[in-house]
């Protein structure tokens, strides 16, 4: 049956058997799951994280963002979660699909990305930046000896 809204549930483990209308929310792992709110029953998973779902709790009302798009489901629903309501969307072409997908994949790897080059510290950064004037000249020295081969 549709749904129309939904709870959070502050949990550190998902459990073995989610409720109806329940959006379970463990910080700890940074992931979020309910069922889907079409009713059909499958498991939606959420990866916290800025570049893919934000959870926000204030007392007992919870919003989920951006969109939940259950575009690998049979279903292919579409919804937001706000203040515990279900704002149903329109559905969506698969060529629509595919550009939103496009551009999650995008936002992922620029974050992980950025993460990684946090985790480098300055003398490896240095050492890369050396490392591609170094290719840039192998690479001029590398044209000018073609030249001078192939004359």
């Amino acid at each position: 049956m549709k749904q129309f809204s939904i709870k959070p549930r502050l949990v550190e483990f998902i459990p073995t058997h989610l409720e109806d209308g329940v959006l379970y929310v463990s910080e700890k792992y940074q992931t979020a799951i309910h069922k889907c709110c079409c009713g059909c029953g499958q498991e939606v998973v959420t990866p916290l994280s800025s570049a893919q779902w934000q959870v926000r709790i204030v007392g007992e009302k919870v919003t989920l963002y951006p969109s939940i798009g259950n575009w690998n489901s049979k279903c292919k629903s579409h919804y937001w979660i706000k203040k515990n309501r279900i704002v149903w969307a329109d559905s969506m072409t698969e060529s629509q699909i595919r550009q939103v997908k496009k551009r999650d994949h995008h936002d992922l790897q620029k974050l992980i990305n950025d993460s990684n080059l946090k985790k480098i510290g300055e003398p490896e950064k240095d050492q890369l930046k050396n490392l591609s004037a170094q290719m840039l000249r192998l690479s001029i020295w590398r044209r000018i000896w073609n030249w001078i081969i192939n004359k």
